[in-house]
């Protein structure tokens, strides 16, 4: 899922003809190494087998939040951070070239999830419509690589602790040419320490765990190692594998 942080725009004058539009195509199939890497200098990525395609869930928005920092509500000018315990998490976005792996440059990596109560932003019917609170994308470096800061994810009754993230690439006239939704999760011991801290404990004891979620089935390579404490924070990196052309969002 190499890809641009937004559909390109074509610049002002009359649409490319069809012969145009194939040609230009073609040109892309050709340089598609290009795409991917960013430069042949850059050094081979994380591994590359395609992370499992999972839901993106009924809580998707298509926002143009082009931000690392998802913890404010850009909609409430003024408001304080959503609260919970500081997460920083990296991703990065690899791919099969040739027999090896490259880094996927220019991709298109989206991040959504509940806050501690375990509400999204933009549900009407749960209070919160028109927000935009954890949420928002980055585009990959030459290292495949993106950063967001924002809250250990609360939980909601019959899932897991999660974070959602989509990754797609778009060609020259905004067409998804690679789009791929999963979902990140972490150990429970970790998320036993998270829940048992303000203000995530004024929920109560959680109703699913990784080993009974619906989504997760076991998938261990989508957990993400952290590093830290509840007082202070947590940091981790997960590598996600995609195949560039593949359009399987769910």
């Amino acid at each position: 899922m190499g890809g641009r942080s937004v559909p390109w725009s074509m610049a002002p004058g009359p649409r490319p003809s069809p012969l145009d539009r194939r040609q230009a195509l073609a040109l892309l199939g050709r340089a598609g190494a290009l795409l991917v890497t960013g430069c042949g200098s850059v050094p081979a990525g994380p591994p590359c087998a395609p992370a499992t395609e999972l839901t993106a869930g009924p809580y998707w928005r298509d926002a143009p939040l082009n931000r690392s920092d998802l913890r404010w509500d850009t909609r409430a000018p003024g408001s304080a951070p959503r609260p919970g315990v500081p997460l920083r998490l990296a991703i990065r976005v690899a791919a099969a070239i040739d027999d090896g792996c490259e880094p996927v440059h220019a991709a298109r990596v989206d991040v959504w999830h509940c806050d501690a109560e375990g509400l999204y932003s933009d549900v009407p019917d749960r209070g919160t419509g028109g927000r935009d609170f954890l949420r928002g994308y980055q585009v990959t470096d030459l290292t495949g690589r993106v950063t967001f800061s924002t809250i250990f994810p609360g939980w909601y009754a019959g899932r897991a602790v999660h974070v959602h993230t989509r990754v797609r690439l778009f060609d020259p006239f905004g067409e998804t040419t690679t789009d791929v939704s999963t979902q990140i999760f972490f150990d429970d011991a970790v998320t036993d320490a998270v829940l048992a801290t303000a203000p995530y404990v004024e929920r109560g004891a959680r109703d699913t765990r990784n080993a009974t979620d619906p989504i997760y089935g076991g998938h261990a390579e989508l957990l993400v190692a952290l590093e830290g404490q509840p007082d202070s924070g947590y940091g981790g990196e997960i590598a996600l594998g995609v195949r560039i052309g593949e359009v399987r969002s769910g």
